[in-house]
């Protein structure tokens, strides 16, 4: 078995890990041919597909509009032993429809407002249809998936 085998995630690892964290890096092809890497909050479903939303006129989704390509990282640690990340890999799908982006808005915060209390969400989205209506959501569905945790190799390198 191979180093690159021994440290690689499973599924329900790197489910797990990305759901313990907030940010992921979110890089475009940028208009002068640079990666453009910028931080964003995330909600993602069971079939490891990302959602996140960004501002209309934001230089991210000029990026998107031009090359749909993209690489998420996520990635934790600070000595090579406890080094663990995540790098999808796919295509950028871009919406402008409100309700997706209010579902990604609170995805992304963690937030299920009030469950049960029809009212009380209805009051939330329509506190953030203001926002969202400036919003595009950006969808990736994994292409590849590339993973690694450090602390599976026991110490030894």
């Amino acid at each position: 078995m191979s180093r690159r085998d021994q440290i690689r995630m499973s599924d329900t690892e790197i489910r797990d890990f990305l759901r313990a964290n907030k940010t992921l890096i979110l890089t475009s092809n940028g208009p002068d041919g640079f990666p453009h890497p910028m931080p964003m909050w995330f909600a993602m479903d069971d079939s490891l597909a990302i959602s996140m939303t960004t501002f209309r006129k934001s230089q991210k989704i000029l990026n998107l509009q031009r090359d749909p390509r993209v690489s998420l990282l996520s990635e934790s640690g600070l000595e090579y032993a406890e080094l663990r990340g995540v790098v999808i890999y796919g295509r950028a799908e871009l919406s402008e429809d409100i309700d997706a982006i209010i579902d990604t808005l609170l995805g992304a915060a963690g937030q299920e407002v009030a469950p049960g209390d029809a009212d009380a969400q209805k009051a939330m989205r329509e506190v953030m249809h203001k926002t969202a209506s400036k919003r595009t959501r950006i969808s990736v569905k994994p292409e590849r998936i590339v993973s690694w945790d450090h602390s599976k190799l026991g110490g030894v390198y």
